[in-house]
């Protein structure tokens, strides 16, 4: 089992998981063109893609969805919530799964495990994607963490965890304070300080995690560096070992053994 990154952030998010047989992409906010040459930077044709696993309605999430899996005849599966803050007829011509965020659902040879999240969205999901072995937890836009959450996400062998923004950095900035406010909301994007909590929280995480990423980070209030030492702090390891998914570059391949 192995993933990548095409790119973290507000200006488009996409992760490709592979196992068996099975590629998934979990959300495409990239044009057509862009997707396709993030996708060859992994040596991966669009073909290659299997299905398109959506978050939320949110346009650095799903703006590229629908024209991609349109383009390429590649199934959708998304919650019915996202469909309709979506819109329905956005996805003419696309083959749409709706998925509940409480079930498990196999897609080809990955378990999909959906579950539910804060955030200023209408039914948003995150999720862990398991090869039955091996497994990789994935929570981006997420306001707070949460037990379930906590649970979810206990016994992965990756993880790819939201360090959005530092508080401090978010707080001093010139954002308005309403902005401010709904980016550090319970319906927002979790901080540095908050992921490294999350993380801290998972039983056997320093044993376990193969790989920790750090991703969709805020240009203007956060910091590589700042990302990495939160989560280092949590697990008790080098700054270096910790990954950071950027906006252009996203990451290369990780494989979990």
């Amino acid at each position: 089992m192995r993933f990548a990154s095409l790119g973290s952030g507000s200006e488009g998010n996409g992760l490709v998981v592979q196992a068996g047989n099975t590629s998934l992409l979990l959300d495409c906010g990239f044009g057509l063109a862009d997707t396709a040459r993030r996708l060859q930077r992994l040596n991966l044709a669009p073909e290659d893609v299997d299905g398109i696993v959506v978050t939320h309605e949110h346009d650095d999430h799903v703006g590229g969805v629908a024209r991609f899996a349109r383009k390429h005849e590649i199934p959708v599966y998304l919650t019915h919530g996202t469909l309709m803050a979506t819109g329905v007829s956005r996805f003419d011509g696309v083959v749409l799964n709706i998925i509940d965020s409480h079930c498990v659902l196999p897609v080809g040879d990955v378990q999909l495990r959906p579950f539910p999240v804060p955030h200023d969205a209408r039914e948003p999901a995150q999720f862990v994607f398991s090869d039955g072995d091996k497994s990789l937890g994935v929570l981006t836009d997420a306001g707070v963490s949460t037990s379930h959450i906590e649970a979810m996400l206990s016994g992965v062998d990756a993880l790819v965890l939201e360090c959005n923004h530092d508080l401090d950095l978010l707080m001093n900035s010139a954002y308005p304070y309403t902005l401010k406010q709904r980016i550090s909301g319970r319906l927002g994007h979790l901080d540095n300080r908050t992921a490294s909590g999350l993380l801290a929280a998972l039983p056997q995480a320093k044993q376990r995690l193969q790989h920790v990423i750090a991703a969709h980070l805020s240009k203007q209030n956060n910091t590589p560096a700042l990302a990495r030492r939160a989560l280092a702090e949590a697990l008790g390891c080098e700054d270096t070992w910790i990954g950071v998914a950027t906006q252009n570059e996203g990451f290369g391949w990780r494989e979990i053994a």
